[in-house]
């Protein structure tokens, strides 16, 4: 894992990029490298951030590379389709963005062994194959001090898409953080088993606010839900990007994605020779989470702590998930004064203590 210093590290790389030439012999054709995208492009989320990324690193190597992308790629057979013709049209390094990807690429992968891929949220790698991932849950665990402070029904709404560790860990990162400062405060979830689908998402906010939600919290895709808490006067945050353009009134905060210095440093490293298959894991250390601005109507004592908590998070003072923390059943699964490893928080499978409702299997 890189921690600690990914950050600069990483940013000393991209500055790095844009000014100097690669090492290595000149190439007279440019580097290609795929991405592929499980939602559309667009304007905002999951796979609009990625996209920035992939621009990052068309303006810092210029000429040198050659990019492309493949949007609304689903996570079936199609995506194996999608990652295999990429891998034979000749790209050099492909990026795949969604969890669901994860087979498809590793099945490309043994099939293309020149070829290097990478995969965004999963676990299994190859020499050929690297895994990367931002450790969304601490942006979660700041916006779950401050919707435990904001919302006045106690009922926060939360829009989950699949029921795969990373939702799960941000559902009770955000949960255990609103629980420390609203011991009042319950979570109501609900899975619509979609990253994208706007009437979908729109509906489980309407029901979320129905049922007395006055903040609705999303790990899905699209806009849809911040836009119906606009409409019905609640508060929501952002996923992925700044969507204050949608609802510049209802939006607390988001949390936002930063990929492009990892992009930008993998790129690199693949011209460059020095490409190994690692497993990279950052958070507000090393850029990879960022939050938007805060919405002005958030009290200042409100801002002073959640800012307290981001910093706490970037320099390691502060762990979501440090004990004594319980499971539904009421069992020890951190002790007191412990700290949950990556292991636990990789293969996450449960709701902690206090969350109403069963997961999904």
């Amino acid at each position: 894992m890189l921690k600690g210093t990914l950050r600069k590290a990483l940013g000393a790389v991209a500055v790095a990029a844009g000014l100097a030439a690669i090492s290595g012999p000149a190439q007279a054709d440019p580097y290609k490298v795929g991405f592929v995208y499980v939602g559309p492009v667009g304007d905002f989320g999951y796979s609009y951030r990625h996209d920035v990324g992939r621009k990052a690193v068309e303006e810092a190597f210029g000429d040198k590379v050659k990019t492309t992308f493949v949007e609304n790629v689903s996570e079936g057979p199609d995506a194996e389709r999608v990652i295999n013709q990429l891998a034979a049209s000749g790209n050099d390094l492909i990026f795949t963005t969604s969890f669901g990807f994860m087979n498809p690429t590793l099945k490309v992968a043994k099939r293309f062994p020149n070829v290097k891929f990478e995969h965004a949220t999963g676990y299994k790698s190859a020499k050929n194959l690297a895994t990367y991932s931002s450790r969304f849950y601490e942006g979660r665990y700041v916006v779950g001090h401050i919707v435990g402070k904001m919302t006045k029904s106690n009922i926060v709404g939360y829009i989950a898409s699949f029921p795969i560790p990373e939702v799960v860990r941000g559902i009770n990162a955000a949960f255990l953080a609103a629980r420390k400062v609203n011991p009042d405060v319950k979570f109501k979830i609900v899975w619509v088993n979609s990253w994208y689908d706007p009437g979908k998402e729109g509906d489980a906010a309407k029901t979320l606010i129905d049922q007395g939600a006055d903040v609705i919290l999303q790990h899905t895709d699209s806009p849809a839900p911040l836009q119906v808490a606009q409409e019905r006067g609640v508060w929501a945050v952002g996923q992925a990007s700044d969507m204050t353009s949608f609802a510049p009134k209802a939006q607390l905060t988001a949390i936002v994605d930063d990929w492009n210095p990892y992009y930008i440093a993998r790129v690199k490293a693949a011209m460059d020779g020095t490409w190994k298959s690692e497993d990279t894991w950052g958070g507000f250390d090393a850029g990879m989470v960022e939050l938007a601005p805060y919405n002005k109507a958030i009290p200042a004592d409100v801002v002073e702590l959640a800012e307290s908590v981001r910093k706490g998070l970037a320099d390691h003072s502060i762990h979501p998930f440090t004990g004594p923390i319980k499971n539904q059943a009421g069992e020890v699964v951190v002790p007191e004064g412990e700290t949950a490893s990556d292991k636990m928080l990789l293969g996450m499978n449960f709701y902690v203590e206090g969350i109403d409702g069963e997961l999904p299997k």
